[in-house]
């Protein structure tokens, strides 16, 4: 039998996820990029643990933390890259935690989870791009951004299953929640 988290460890959990973010942002930060504009999305690990651990306002909260900590770490907290990366996180964040409701974690894996979400980024990114950029010549851009997010959805995904497979940790927080 669960117990439900206490808001005091709840508010614990997010800022250990946010920090977790901040950390895996900087991490990306120093591999080399497919596309200069691509990035693997390994900051994104933390909201997808998040879908199962956190109540909704927590995980939007987390999210834009998340955007928030990557703009500032990046030094692009004003410029076009972060509404960039606010509308793929939120499009990401809100497509993970709709698809967990509505198919339970029994019948859609992290992996699954993972690449809806890496989809629904490029999709709202390559939208913002026709509107703001590109106009009507971003339709180009989506074959390679939706094969892109599909390989590296697929990546963390794999990686996410297996850790949450093999986790004692998130187990514990699991059986809290």
């Amino acid at each position: 039998m669960s117990m439900p988290l206490s808001a005091e460890r709840r508010r614990r959990l997010g800022a250990f996820l946010a920090a977790l973010a901040f950390f895996l942002s900087t991490v990306e930060y120093m591999l080399p990029r497919p596309v200069p504009f691509m990035r693997l999305g390994l900051a994104n690990l933390p909201l997808l643990f998040a879908v199962d651990l956190l109540p909704f306002g927590a995980y939007l909260g987390l999210a834009l933390v998340k955007v928030l900590g990557m703009s500032v770490l990046s030094g692009s907290l004003f410029s076009y890259v972060a509404v960039f990366s606010l509308a793929g996180t939120l499009a990401s964040a809100l497509a993970m935690r709709g698809l967990r409701a509505l198919a339970g974690p029994e019948r859609l894996s992290y992996l699954g989870l993972c690449v809806a979400g890496a989809l629904a980024s490029n999709l709202a990114q390559v939208g913002l791009a026709r509107i703001f950029v590109f106009g009507s010549s971003a339709r180009y851009m989506l074959p390679a951004f939706l094969g892109l997010g599909l390989v590296s959805g697929s990546v963390l995904g794999v990686f996410a299953q297996l850790f949450a497979s093999r986790s004692s940790w998130l187990a514990r927080v699991r059986g809290q929640a």
